[in-house]
């Protein structure tokens, strides 16, 4: 693993990586870290690409016996809505398939919000209620949108805002086209924990690789704190670390 920098940018702890593998190495052993010293930790994870090499990390830890995650307890950061648990492209599925079932947490202990309730804001406020039953986030994994989305809260998102459904942006749409069949099939909304469920975690990891996000974690880092880039409220936290490869980070100055 090979770390280029480490600096504090607007008083959040930034780690460049040379390349996205070593992003996911930082990441990992950081998260085994954790693990180590409290095994019944409560996490908060996130989907899409960018985190699977860290819970392939994860897996290749337990399954060689250095270490376990049957004692965490999981939430996730959001679902789609109008998706089944066992639907193929549901992030239920995307967290059996990728780490859950690998790891042998139980199904007791993992968390995703419900986006087939037939009260959705009911739904929202049961999930807010079973993260404060845990005691709260202690280790919150997040990814980052091209447009700063943290979690499904897009541009717009007000700093306060808790677990509740949102409209997905034309880009984030579009984005995730990619892991479904057609731009048709890819959901129009979500619920998602908002930006103040997630200021709540005790320790926030954010992690972006490629050219992609560049603009994006400079805006975060270096802009306005605002909701026009939901990643900057990150830079309220008191401990909070952005976890980057060199083509992540090559916007900052």
């Amino acid at each position: 693993m090979t770390i280029v920098s480490k600096q504090t940018c607007n008083g959040v702890h930034v780690v460049i990586c040379e390349d996205a593998a070593a992003a996911a190495d930082y990441v990992a052993q950081g998260l085994q870290t954790r693990l180590r010293e409290t095994p019944t930790s409560v996490l908060g994870l996130a989907t899409g690409s960018t985190p699977e090499p860290v819970y392939a990390r994860m897996v290749a830890w337990c399954e060689s016996g250095e270490g376990s995650m049957r004692d965490a307890t999981t939430f996730n950061l959001d679902e789609y809505c109008g998706l089944r648990p066992d639907h193929p492209k549901s992030y239920r599925t995307y967290m059996h398939e990728r780490l859950f079932d690998a790891v042998g947490l139980p199904e007791s202990q993992t968390n995703l919000p419900n986006g087939v309730a037939a009260d959705i804001a009911a739904a929202a406020q049961d999930y807010e209620s079973a993260i404060a039953a845990t005691g709260g986030i202690d280790w919150q994994l997040l990814g980052i949108g091209g447009n700063g989305h943290i979690g499904f809260n897009e541009p717009g998102s007000s700093r306060n805002s808790r677990t509740r459904e949102v409209q997905l942006a034309a880009a984030t749409r579009e984005a995730n086209a990619r892991f479904f069949d057609s731009m048709e099939e890819v959901p129009t909304s979500a619920i998602t924990m908002g930006i103040d469920t997630i200021l709540r975690a005790d320790c926030i990891v954010l992690m972006a690789t490629s050219f992609g996000k560049a603009e994006a974690v400079s805006s975060a880092l270096q802009g306005s704190v605002g909701s026009t880039n939901p990643a900057s409220f990150l830079r309220e936290h008191a401990n909070a670390s952005f976890v980057l490869d060199r083509e992540a980070a090559s916007g900052l100055v």
